[in-house]
């Protein structure tokens, strides 16, 4: 993007407050006459395995049922391949990596001028709740629901003709339901037994080896989305029973793709692609839009909820709005592309971007030097993350499997979807494919400054400056346009080749902390050839960021300088910097043997930490260097 669009762009976001408040002053419906209830039925971590997405599978005659009445979306992706930083975007129209809520339990601040878009339907006379998850990684205004709770319910209004947008989710196809057997039980108590699935007769992704173990996990999934429609189908009737089934609109949706390995948490289809199926009752339709039995292939993000419904509803959207509306009147372009984001996933940073268009997905990995299956927590739980460790110990995981336990990653991935659904085979080094490669890599940095992408920020230099800041958002909000270009473009080369250590030898210099905390994590990343910077480094663990101090040390471990990493690794175990704190853990993580002196440092954050993040690293690494078998929560 040219730098003076870029202060365009910069100029329009400071103005933004003053005509935000303009819209919460004449906030009303445009449309003339009745307006439309919307109701919205949500579920968690199901990707589009659904009988009207032609899965022969699936056992879902309501969801089905309604797209036949309606318009099934056929490529449908969220933001992200997990729950709350999706969350926080579909509620605010605004990426996670622009508003500062891509990293799991961040606990953000919203910025004053930024609401839920329920808000903005509540203010235009609409009857909002919401039954009853949140998870938006920030705390809820309280103007944004007239009630949120698992009593929360549009027969709650006081007034039977004022219009209502209300919200279930259905939370039983969350991970933990395949994880936990009393979950899946319970959830499931009241299948039939021509609901239940065989586990012999399903279809397995080729990533995952084909064992006993792992065909049970596939059948829960089933099973519990079964249960979902179910439910479905009882909020359908409640609406039929009361009489306003067809005063309502009704979208139904997932936050992000099944929740097993290779699917949740990661941007691939089968982390990202989601079904929604929306119906529109025949007097709120216009010309060409939600005709029964159609489908509707056109790209869409979970960004672009928000401003569909307040399109439907008739309500302006905010300036602010990163998505599209793509019903209602006065629509724009449709999309070419849809973007999604990786960030921090409980205690792992893993930095990933992706963009697809209609055929490709490109990749790009910023962190390429850590394993695709980071040990975490909560999904080493499952089973079938322990079937991939077991049966990879064995060295018998099918080929397409066997790449995703990898040591490493490649920097830049392409898949086309058209031969390659299950996003198998890379094509990033294949000539063939160069052009596409170049045009969609090109369309990602670009996206990088456009929606100023705070998730190339160190986290602990997002907690710096937000104290200055008031908000994550305006971090970048408010930064010289050409800082946003340094960042991405230093961020960049840390993931090349030689070619590339002259540069970031001289990005160490750089006035800005995080050009220089990417300087030190691309040196480190060529220590092959990085010894000749040695000097640079002893000075760079004196830098007054905690981030680059903690890159630096890292480099000065790969240069096998332990005597020189060690003692800043172990002052920042202890420092005021939680996520510096965390950060420090997993160098000492990646360490191996080299950590073995600060042992009696790590056995000390295993409690009395600012988060569980920093204690579940340091325990896996103590585990991994005693040989023991600890467990912390």
């Amino acid at each position: 993007m040219e730098i003076g669009m870029l202060r365009q762009l910069l100029a329009l976001s400071l103005t933004i407050c003053s005509i935000n408040s303009l819209v919460a002053d004449e906030q009303e419906s445009d449309s003339p006459g009745k307006r439309p209830n919307i109701l919205w039925l949500s579920c968690e971590d199901i990707s589009p395995h659904l009988g009207c997405y032609g899965d022969k599978d699936a056992i879902t005659p309501n969801i089905d049922g309604l797209a036949k009445q309606g318009v099934r979306y056929s490529n449908v992706f969220t933001t992200a391949g997990v729950c709350a930083p999706c969350r926080s975007a579909i509620i605010t129209g605004i990426y996670q990596s622009t508003l500062g809520t891509h990293h799991m339990r961040c606990n953000a601040e919203l910025p004053d001028f930024v609401k839920p878009f329920s808000t903005y339907m509540r203010q235009a006379g609409y009857y909002c709740t919401n039954n009853s998850k949140q998870d938006y990684q920030f705390k809820t205004p309280r103007d944004a629901w007239d009630e949120s709770s698992g009593k929360a319910h549009w027969k709650n209004r006081q007034d039977e003709t004022q219009p209502f947008f209300a919200v279930f989710n259905f939370t039983g196809c969350h991970e933990s339901g395949i994880e936990n057997e009393a979950k899946y039980k319970q959830v499931t108590k009241d299948l039939t037994s021509e609901q239940r699935q065989d586990p012999n007769q399903l279809t397995l992704p080729p990533y995952y080896p084909d064992t006993p173990v792992v065909r049970e996990d596939w059948k829960r999934n089933y099973e519990l989305i079964t249960a979902m429609d179910l439910w479905a189908g009882e909020r359908i009737q409640e609406l039929k029973d009361q009489g306003v089934y067809e005063d309502t609109i009704i979208m139904y949706w997932s936050d992000h793709g099944v929740g097993l390995p290779r699917a949740k948490r990661w941007l691939y289809d089968s982390g990202t692609r989601i079904p929604l199926v929306v119906r529109i009752p025949d007097s709120f339709r216009l010309a060409n839009q939600g005709q029964p039995t159609t489908v509707d292939d056109q790209l869409i993000s979970s960004l672009d909820f928000a401003p569909t419904v307040l399109n439907l509803a008739g309500i302006r959207l905010p300036e602010y709005f990163q998505g599209r509306a793509f019903l209602g009147q006065d629509l724009t372009k449709p999309r070419d592309y849809v973007y999604g984001a990786r960030d921090r996933m409980d205690e792992r940073y893993d930095i990933i971007r992706a963009v697809r268009d209609n055929r490709f997905r490109y990749i790009r990995n910023y962190e390429p030097f850590k394993p695709y299956y980071q040990y975490m927590n909560t999904p080493e739980k499952g089973a079938t993350m322990k079937e991939l460790r077991r049966v990879h110990a064995e060295g018998e995981l099918p080929e397409p499997a066997a790449l995703f336990m990898a040591n490493n990653k490649p920097a830049e991935e392409l898949y086309d979807l058209q031969s390659d659904p299950h996003e198998i085979h890379n094509l990033a080094a294949d000539e063939t494919y160069k052009e596409v490669l170049d045009r969609m890599r090109e369309v990602h940095l670009n996206w990088v400054v456009e929606t100023r992408d705070i998730g190339l920020i160190p986290e602990s230099e997002i907690q710096r400056r937000e104290k200055t800041t008031s908000a994550r958002y305006n971090i970048l909000l408010n930064a010289d346009p050409e800082l946003i270009e340094r960042i991405r473009n230093v961020a960049n080369l840390a993931v090349g080749g030689t070619e590339n250590f002259p540069k970031l030898v001289a990005a160490l210099d750089d006035e800005d902390s995080v050009v220089r905390y990417w300087a030190a994590i691309g040196i480190g990343n060529l220590s092959n050839v990085a010894s000749s910077a040695k000097p640079r480094l002893e000075s760079a663990i004196q830098d007054e960021a905690p981030c680059v101090r903690i890159a630096a040390a890292r480099a000065l471990l790969k240069l096998q300088s332990p005597e020189l990493a060690l003692p800043v690794l172990q002052q920042e175990l202890q420092s005021e910097h939680e996520w510096g704190r965390l950060r420090a853990a997993i160098v000492l993580g990646e360490a191996g043997e080299m950590a073995r002196p600060l042992i009696p440092e790590m056995k000390a954050c295993l409690k009395d930490q600012p988060n569980k993040y920093i204690t579940r690293v340091a325990n896996r690494t103590l585990n991994v260097l005693l040989g023991t078998d600890n467990v912390v929560n």
